[in-house]
């Protein structure tokens, strides 16, 4: 019923397009590409991050403040439930940068589709995930190439013990699903999560704007407030998908990376 309202009352749902503002510095007209918002709040997210540690760490105590107990929780979890839990002992303790690094950069830049005034999570855009996933591709075949040599590719995709007659079955769907869909879900999970959350909030907060200003029924204005207040729950269920995705790209980057050290187990 609400629906058939706002479709016959003259409702013009947001778009996609309404969520990406017009570039600020174009240098592709053809293809609407250039220097945007988002460009601008991965270099934000890169100043406030290294600002963020940098004062934190500035002066380390062994009774810590907040801040440098922040810091230190932070460093902590991706050190220990993530590196050392997926990489081991052994191999752990060098990837802690990356893995530290990727963790902090995803959810402050997801974060900020939770911030008033700047509302737009940098990952919602496919071309960010796309730049992140690939960067991610090639360290983890890096490392296989590394460890392993050329060999490696083999090792990726033909499993140990299996009988000879089923590899042409299998090595192709091995292909497939090593080297072309694990970094496309990669990115796309992350993206697709970013952009429904951010047209969720949006459809929302459009829709409850024009029951309550637009219709001119009670019935429907209070409607509108009731979407206002279900709002409030859902930014907070987006702040958890803000944090969980991040924490699920650095893991799978963590995973991705041990199966190329361990390929042999394959």
């Amino acid at each position: 019923m609400l629906s058939l309202v706002l479709a016959s009352g003259g409702f013009t749902p947001p778009t996609i397009s309404d969520g990406h503002l017009p570039e600020i510095f174009p240098w592709g007209a053809e293809y609407e590409t250039g220097f945007g918002k988002q460009m601008l709040l991965i270099f934000l997210s890169v100043a406030l991050i290294t600002g963020f540690f940098m004062w934190a760490m500035r002066r380390p105590k062994l009774v810590p403040g907040r801040a440098q107990w922040l810091a230190e929780s932070g460093y902590s979890f991706v050190r220990n439930d993530i590196a050392k839990d997926i990489l081991g002992e052994k191999n752990f303790k060098q990837w802690v940068p990356l893995l530290f690094g990727l963790f902090f950069f995803i959810l402050v830049n997801n974060i900020f589709g939770a911030i008033p005034l700047l509302q737009l999570p940098s990952f919602s855009h496919a071309g960010s995930a796309y730049a992140i996933a690939i960067i991610v591709y090639i360290i983890w075949i890096a490392v296989g190439v590394r460890h392993h040599g050329p060999g490696y590719f083999k090792l990726a995709v033909v499993p140990s013990g299996v009988p000879g007659w089923i590899l042409p079955l299998l090595v192709p769907l091995e292909i497939i699903s090593n080297f072309i869909v694990r970094p496309l879900t990669h990115s796309l999970r992350l993206m697709a999560t970013m952009l429904a959350g951010h047209m969720i909030v949006m459809l929302a907060g459009a829709g409850a704007a024009y029951l309550i200003t637009e219709t001119g029924n009670p019935m429907l204005a209070g409607t509108g407030v009731l979407v206002v207040i279900a709002s409030v729950a859902l930014y907070f269920l987006e702040l958890l998908i803000m944090y969980l995705q991040a924490f699920v790209f650095t893991l799978l980057t963590a995973i991705y990376v041990q199966g190329a050290i361990d390929a042999n187990d394959h």
